[in-house]
């Protein structure tokens, strides 16, 4: 079985699975990192997908590519599979301001900005 689904007409994602439950997961998966549409602090819609890679360590983000915001969204990889999960929660379980999405400030790279401009 093979589903298709567009979310707000920017991202089409397939899914394939034996069943309505297995195809339903895939969507789940698929949806959580691929349908963010917009940023989570500026609202713009323009975003890409980055793989930065430090140290042979991959970082998987998204990025907001609106010169006066520029944040982004981490995501993490599960422990089991090839799965992953969008940063929506800091260290201590709390969720972050902005879904999420952070802006980098220069010499802390856990740090937002506390006072974006738009």
């Amino acid at each position: 079985m093979k589903v298709n689904k567009s979310n707000n007409g920017t991202v089409t994602i397939q899914a394939e699975g034996e069943n309505v439950k297995a195809v339903f997961k895939e969507l789940a998966v698929l949806e959580e990192v691929f349908c963010e549409n917009k940023c989570g602090r500026c609202k713009r819609t323009d975003l890409r997908f980055v793989v930065r890679v430090v140290d042979d360590n991959e970082y998987y983000e998204l990025h907001c590519k609106e010169p006066v915001c520029r944040a982004k969204l981490s995501f993490g990889a599960h422990k089991k599979g090839s799965t992953l999960f969008p940063h929506r929660k800091d260290k201590d379980g709390k969720y972050l301001p902005d879904n999420g999405w952070v802006k980098y400030v220069k010499g802390s790279e856990d740090k937002q900005e506390e006072n974006p401009s738009f």
